[in-house]
């Protein structure tokens, strides 16, 4: 499919392909200044249990893209592929509203303009979305930030699919994570996805590669169940959590940021409002 493609690439798309794209060092520098990234290419993971404030981080990242540079934003395109179907647009535009100096009508749609918004119920139809959508990707220089939320919403749909097989039961996820590589690779693409803490640890195991993370932060719990191919993809790690609600008080959220390369932490604290995630210090 891939090559059918090629063959036809026209000389617009081909240019947009290898121009390069605006670098999103700057989307949230409360998180990610310290380490330097997202840079092109590389695959962020929101990991964490239901209700711990992903979805919600993901409309302020999608916010700072798309707002325009005039507003403090990015001015860059998101595509963002919902395969939970909890994307909320009335609460984007609402974040939207509270950022804006001059909340009009025209510079919302402006703004959403800059939002592509994919539905997929099976990972079988990711797979064949992300082939289709890589004309998009190509003829769009400014689409620079891919979101996947959940890259782990089919992981029982498959295990149930693929029988008794182990391959049969990653395959699916298994293409899918080998093709977005090739994206991320090609298209100087950053990757997204939120996984869902579905699994729980045993208080003396300590597994794979964030062992020395644990050893730092025993409080996180933490443990890969998604395929190979996606562990070795994902070049960060952000864990959410919900901190003890004060009596009367807002409920806060803890993130935790590590690097899988160098094994680098970091922490910082947010609670969520009308206008969006709001940090804080602890």
């Amino acid at each position: 499919m891939t090559t059918d493609f090629r063959k036809g690439e026209s000389g617009t798309e081909l240019l947009a392909r290898l121009e390069g794209r605006s670098s999103l060092k700057n989307l949230e520098p409360l998180i990610f200044a310290k380490e330097g990234f997202p840079i092109h290419g590389d695959a962020i993971e929101f990991y964490g249990p239901e209700g711990t404030g992903k979805t919600e981080m993901f409309y302020h990242l999608i916010t700072r893209c798309i707002l325009p540079k005039s507003e403090g934003g990015l001015e860059v395109e998101v595509l963002f592929i919902d395969m939970d179907y909890h994307f909320d647009m009335l609460r984007l535009v609402t974040i939207l509203e509270h950022r804006l100096l001059q909340s009009t009508e025209e510079i919302v749609k402006e703004c959403l303009s800059r939002l592509f918004l994919v539905y997929c119920s099976s990972s079988i139809q990711l797979l064949l979305t992300l082939h289709s959508l890589e004309s998009k990707i190509c003829s769009h220089p400014s689409l620079c930030l891919l979101i996947l939320d959940s890259i782990s919403a089919f992981y029982w749909i498959d295990r149930n699919n693929g029988g008794e097989s182990f391959h049969m039961q990653e395959a699916n996820l298994k293409k899918c994570t080998e093709f977005l590589g090739k994206l991320l690779k090609e298209y100087q693409l950053v990757l997204f996805a939120s996984t869902q803490a579905i699994m729980q640890k045993s208080s003396n195991q300590m597994e794979g590669p964030l062992s020395m993370e644990h050893q730092c932060n025993a409080d996180i719990d933490y443990r890969p169940y998604l395929c190979k191919a996606w562990q070795n993809l994902v070049t960060h790690r952000i864990f959410f959590s919900r901190k003890e609600r004060s009596k009367g008080g807002k409920q806060d959220f803890e993130i935790v940021f590590s690097n899988t390369r160098n094994h680098s932490v970091g922490r910082c604290s947010f609670n969520i409002a009308d206008c969006g995630v709001h940090f804080f210090s602890t």
